[in-house]
């Protein structure tokens, strides 16, 4: 059965859609969920969206994936899935949260960050290894 609820994010309303819960998410996922905050965080610094951007107009504050985590991810976390911590998600609810937050950075910022798969560390950790090698 889908649910759908309002809510907002960086003063833009969304709509979120749910369906029943399943499994718990795992460690592994847990670990790409965080290595996420982090791959965010620095693509919005190095985008020059700051948190005043985004966020808080007011005061200039780089992102951190703490931040990422406690201003982006789990507002829409509350909202998506009325969890308040990740390590109550299952492995669809992250997914659903990532695709929302994701969809709105994209749209609203012209920023893509693929969430962490094995493929993708793997091509990333290459890559770094590939300019020191060249």
């Amino acid at each position: 059965m889908k649910r759908s609820k309002w809510g907002t994010l960086a003063q833009s309303p969304i709509l979120i859609m749910t369906d029943k819960e399943s499994k718990q998410r795992t460690l592994r996922q847990n670990r790409a969920l965080h290595a996420y905050f982090s791959l965010l965080a620095e693509a919005l610094n190095d985008a020059g969206l700051d948190m005043r951007t985004v966020l808080k107009p007011e005061v200039d504050i780089p992102w951190t994936p703490e931040n990422v985590k406690n201003h982006l991810w789990r507002p829409l976390q509350e909202v998506c899935v009325n969890k308040e911590s990740t390590a109550d998600l299952s492995t669809d609810e992250i997914n659903k949260i990532y695709e929302v937050l994701n969809r709105h950075i994209g749209e609203k910022f012209s920023l893509n960050v693929l969430f962490p798969s094995e493929e993708h560390t793997e091509a990333y950790l290459q890559s770094i290894k590939n300019l020191f090698t060249n």
